[in-house]
């Protein structure tokens, strides 16, 4: 092969070291260097995917109660015509969906127990064209919302911690109350159990109930919807379509994307794996200091190998060259086993962990304390690619001190011994 010599001289010394047969103790440092950057990879490609997985879980239940954008009033008033407001946002060709709503803070209250919650108020048809939790459940429950009918449906937490079933009635205060001669007095409506929901999420499923809107409007004393919750093609676009509706839709409305609205739970997440990234880097950090040792101990062992290179005409740029491929190779072995290992173990876990539950008789997402009962993975090249390429480039910084230590080796010195 055409190759340069110092390429083929450089992989020839990594062949030797990994196979132990001039240096046993730096084939040992050697492969020790190139499995805790594997080691590293893995980990960071792991403990990223089940992060990815956890948040794809939660950001999926969550987006099954809440539409992807809402539009409402800048004054909080109703609109005048949502269905001008909806076929107005339809025009931006990632709309796909739109369904009018009222929201508001009440108390839910049944005998001396009275808990605080979101009324929503909906319509079961629209809603289902934007929410999948009312898609799927609106023959079932959600259709049982009628206008004047005075129906709620509410979160299954929030019905069990006030030991309510369907049929059973419960009062509504809504804020505001009515001015009487002996004072305020809170408007106050007793409404039917018509069915409870559970989506898995816990802010949700304690604190949200919902009724027909055209009852809402009643209820709250409102002409009518003041908002429009919109669905789009794709939920990770939700931030720049929002921008684009609130240039188009003009000044009167506010247009908020679902990662504003849970923005808190949204950076929290971002925080988090940013945190878990940069402290997972430290093991392949501490491989890379593994390789430095490794390659000063293997130009000190070839010493007198150098120095017969640079009696035959190498240049100190050739010698540093050999020494950096050996590195380089090691480094770069390291990172695709991590990559292999990472990727097999992230795309397998959901039969892994099972199998180590099984082995070990525990269960590490007990289904009576956690929502999510199995470990979910989303491995994605977004967090695998600067993963490789932080490993390569610590691999490639690794060599630089003792392949210049190499290069600054003098022949008379090496050779005046041998």
């Amino acid at each position: 092969m055409n190759l340069p010599y110092e390429l083929q001289i450089g992989w020839r010394y990594t062949r030797a070291g990994r196979a132990g047969r001039r240096n046993g103790f730096i084939s040992f440092i050697s492969g020790v260097s190139m499995l805790g950057i594997a080691l590293g990879v893995a980990a960071l490609i792991i403990v990223l995917s089940v992060m990815n997985g956890f948040q794809k879980e939660v950001r999926d239940r969550m987006l099954s109660v809440v539409a992807h954008i809402e539009v409402y009033q800048s004054q909080g008033d109703a609109l005048p015509d949502w269905h001008v407001l909806a076929d107005k946002a339809r025009e931006n060709k990632a709309v796909v969906g739109a369904a009018p709503f009222i929201a508001a803070q009440a108390l839910i209250a049944r005998g001396d127990d009275m808990r605080g919650a979101i009324v929503r108020g909906i319509s079961p048809n629209d809603e289902a064209t934007v929410t999948d939790l009312v898609a799927a459940t609106k023959d079932s429950t959600f259709g049982k919302l009628q206008p004047g009918a005075w129906g709620i449906v509410l979160g299954g937490e929030l019905a069990r911690a006030m030991g309510v079933k369907e049929g059973d009635q419960v009062t509504i205060v809504a804020p505001g109350g009515q001015m009487t001669p002996a004072g305020v007095v809170p408007r106050l409506k007793h409404i039917t159990v018509v069915g409870t929901f559970n989506a898995g999420h816990y802010e949700y499923d304690s604190g949200l109930a919902f009724i027909h809107v055209d009852d809402a409007a009643r209820l709250f004393r409102v002409a009518g919807p003041t908002g429009v919750q919109l669905r789009l093609k794709d939920v990770h676009a939700a931030r720049e379509v929002a921008d684009q509706l609130a240039g188009s839709l003009g000044p009167d409305v506010n247009v908020r994307d679902w990662t504003r609205t849970n923005r808190n739970w949204f950076e929290a997440v971002q925080v988090e794996k940013r945190l878990m990234f940069i402290i997972l880097t430290l093991i392949v950090v501490v491989a890379a200091f593994n390789l430095v040792s490794t390659l000063v101990m293997t130009v000190t062992d070839k010493q007198a190998d150098i120095a017969i290179l640079r009696t035959l005409g190498a240049s100190p740029k050739s010698i540093m060259g050999i020494f950096m491929v050996q590195g380089a190779a090691a480094g770069v072995i390291g990172t695709l086993a991590g990559v292999a290992l990472g990727l097999l173990v992230a795309f397998n876990i959901d039969v892994i962990v099972p199998a180590i539950e099984r082995a070990l008789h525990v269960s590490f997402l007990p289904g009576s304390i956690y929502l999510i009962s199995r470990m979910p993975s989303d491995p994605q090249s977004t967090d695998i690619v600067p993963i490789v390429a932080i490993s390569l480039v610590l691999a490639f910084v690794a060599t630089l001190y003792p392949s210049w230590r190499a290069s600054r080796v003098q022949p008379a010195e090496a050779l005046r011994y041998e």
